[in-house]
């Protein structure tokens, strides 16, 4: 059995680092709360540019912008994977990663794949991984994203499916359900899907209201052609908002059921140091009225 000292040693550590995970998941709700906001802030415009290029898009040919075709074959294949940089946020990136292997060992087995990694945790296991990395970007999911980087990583992914060195891009970040659940997601961003999912869409989302009608100047194919780089540059900051915001809600459960862990240690090493410091009283008792028995006979 161990020592009281030892017990009470073990008590005063738990208690410290309960207080760790405690102050963690405070920092975490602070952060989440701004990611948060950021995130419902931008949903507006991305939800009206999805409407306005759905309405074009119905007035357009799927041969308007050479990011609508297909590849009659698929060899080289690019994944944005978006992680944190940081850990113990619970399973957030092992998921993530998970839905990576997942997708290369079935669908994408046999062709050539790279990474673009944002966050820490991706970038360092990619580069365990027989597939290159052509690029990084680490320091940006955890804190103030910026539209410009979302921008500039789409710009290359674009000019790499025009010029024939990507055949397809595929997105996998995190999305943010609740508090309570994020999902590991998979979205085909190039080629991008065809007009009439993205008319299916934008009519879903407009099903309760008028759907306007936009007129196009000078056309709708000209437009088309500036609007879908737009729009792979806001999937991609989408999905990095999204991922940011998922990894603190996972951080912030994840330190509130290691502080209930340890209060939960810390009750069970109180009866243990209670039970130990009962024992050795009662062996002091009990060396006293043996020597006082001794002492009589």
């Amino acid at each position: 059995m161990a020592t009281l000292k030892e017990v009470q040693s073990k008590i005063v550590s738990v208690k410290k680092t309960r207080q760790i995970t405690s102050a963690m998941k405070m920092v975490a709700t602070s952060r989440l709360r701004g990611a948060q906001n950021r995130m419902e802030a931008f949903k507006p415009y991305a939800g009206k540019f999805a409407e306005v290029l759905g309405s074009i898009a119905g007035k357009s040919g799927e041969d308007a912008s050479p990011l609508l075709v297909p590849r009659d074959e698929v060899k080289k294949v690019a994944l944005i994977l978006c992680t944190s940089d940081r850990g113990l946020c619970g399973g957030f990136n092992n998921n993530i990663i998970a839905k990576a292997q997942k997708l290369i060992q079935s669908e994408l087995e046999g062709k050539d794949v790279s990474f673009i990694c944002f966050g820490k945790r991706g970038r360092d296991w990619a580069k365990k991984e027989p597939q290159p990395i052509e690029d990084q970007y680490i320091g940006v999911v955890g804190g103030n994203i910026e539209f410009g980087v979302a921008s500039a990583s789409g710009q290359k992914m674009i000019d790499s499916f025009l010029s024939g060195a990507v055949d397809e891009v595929y997105l996998i970040y995190s999305k943010f359900v609740n508090m309570a659940r994020q999902i590991p997601t998979i979205k085909k961003v190039l080629p991008i899907p065809s007009l009439d999912e993205v008319v299916e869409e934008k009519e879903v989302a407009q099903d309760a209201g008028f759907l306007p009608e936009h007129i196009c100047e000078p056309s709708s194919d000209a437009l088309l052609g500036e609007m879908l780089p737009k729009n792979i540059f806001i999937q991609i900051y989408d999905a990095l908002l999204q991922t940011s915001t998922s990894e603190h809600a996972a951080r912030m459960r994840a330190m509130e059921n290691a502080t209930k862990a340890c209060e939960d240690m810390v009750g069970e090493l109180q009866t243990i140091f209670n039970k130990t410091r009962q024992a050795s009283i009662t062996s002091e008792l009990m060396d006293i009225v043996g020597g006082a028995e001794a002492l009589k006979g």
